[in-house]
């Protein structure tokens, strides 16, 4: 297996959350936890916007941000985060008044409703349905884990956020899509709107137009396989417009979060050496500690949906064209369903948290980034003995507002 080492100024650029403060508040050092439970015991509904509830100001976007011609309200508990999502006729993932552009991530399922969002959606859930995690692991993860630590693993040292953490979802999807390493990075950087705008259509549309004629088995097949049913029983393929589109935001979503969870994974293990210990004896603990990392400090802590009728929740009236934000992060640590909810404790009972939604818009990836976290984790325990943080580096620290990972991973092994 050949070894993958990527430019890592360009991850740094690309990944680094110290790096990325105008967009979702990831200049913000704080922990947000203890303002949530204040707010979530006076109320678990309230009028305003999460980070403006708890004091911090210098967020200019995010998702439902800034909207500033709507109410906003914040919903902190497990009960009425839950009720909205399994609620999608009231609380929808866009404005009544959304106006979509063919082949932007705006017109993407994401920011579908009802019919339209479920036809989308079964033309690529077989695809990250729980039986296809082995697939996903077989054709682009193992390869990826192993590749990337043969990279650094004589080096007895590394920075994991920059040296292993983003580049396993990103060369995962990617690879997915037919596309090399080499041009993985100028993917990320055209999704981010950066200086390769143009590059995502330059890459996939000569793979579009092979895949529709010899189809492989990879995730863009897929796409250009698919075909879409309408309300009269017709059928059709997808438009190539439809496919960037599709492409847009599985791209986006699958280079773009699990990486952090990943880190959070690995910070949770590294910060308790104890528990990485009992880790190394019994692997079978690692989808506890999946589970616990995801409810105990998830990444995405914050997301919003437009109201799309005059509605009560929690007993608080809100009107039709509200935006509702559904601050996941506080619900699940909400000590009505969870006993000590800011302990992390990998043996405590095993149950569904909300770290990836819940209703129609579940996430789609949420057994692919699963899969990535558990393969990574165990290669890195089998590879690198006695793992730890460097003691000379400055200690790493979770950081960010709505978008949360470490600030960096800095270890030494052997």
């Amino acid at each position: 297996m050949s070894s993958i080492r990527l430019d890592r100024q360009r991850i740094r650029e690309l990944f680094d959350l110290r790096r990325r403060t105008e967009y979702s508040g990831t200049a913000y050092r704080g922990d947000p936890y203890p303002a949530f439970q204040r707010l979530r015991e006076s109320g678990p509904v309230h009028e305003g916007i999460p980070h403006e509830l708890i004091g911090y100001d210098g967020i200019a976007y995010f998702h439902g941000l800034p909207e500033p011609g709507r109410p906003h309200y914040s919903v902190f508990s497990y009960a009425e985060c839950e009720a909205a999502y399994r609620n999608p006729e009231v609380f929808r993932s866009s404005p009544p008044d959304a106006e979509r552009q063919a082949g932007s991530l705006d017109a993407s399922m994401l920011y579908m409703n009802g019919e339209e969002h479920r036809r989308h959606r079964q033309l690529v859930q077989p695809s990250f349905v729980p039986a296809k995690a082995k697939w996903w692991i077989a054709n682009w993860i193992q390869h990826t884990v192993q590749g990337l630590i043969d990279g650094f693993e004589a080096d007895g040292r590394a920075e994991l956020n920059v040296d292993f953490d983003a580049a396993i979802p990103l060369l995962t999807i990617t690879g997915s899509f037919g596309l090399t390493i080499d041009q993985a990075l100028d993917v990320r950087e055209s999704l981010d709107g950066g200086a390769g705008g143009g590059r995502l259509l330059d890459y996939l549309a000569p793979i579009v137009a092979a895949r529709r004629n010899e189809p492989e088995d990879d995730l863009i097949s897929v796409l250009c396989q698919a075909e879409l049913k309408h309300d009269d029983g017709t059928t059709q393929r997808l438009t190539d417009a439809e496919i960037m589109s599709f492409s847009a935001l599985l791209l986006t979503a699958g280079s773009g979060t699990t990486w952090k969870q990943l880190g959070i994974t690995l910070y949770a293990l590294l910060t308790n050496p104890d528990v990485l210990a009992e880790v190394r004896d019994d692997r079978s603990l690692l989808r506890a500690v999946v589970e616990e990392t995801l409810r105990w400090n998830t990444t995405d802590p914050m997301f919003s949906r437009w109201v799309h009728e005059d509605t009560t929740l929690a007993g608080v009236e809100i009107p039709s064209g509200a935006v509702v934000h559904l601050v996941i992060g506080a619900a699940d640590r909400d000590p009505a369903r969870w006993d000590d909810p800011d302990v992390f404790d990998v043996h405590r009972p095993l149950q569904p948290s909300l770290a990836f939604a819940s209703g129609p818009h579940i996430c789609l990836g949420m057994h692919v980034a699963r899969a990535e976290i558990s393969t990574a984790g165990d290669a890195l325990i089998d590879r690198l003995p006695n793992l730890r943080l460097d003691p000379d580096a400055e200690p790493p620290a979770i950081i960010g507002m709505y978008e949360r990972g470490p600030s960096h991973l800095p270890v030494i092994w052997g």
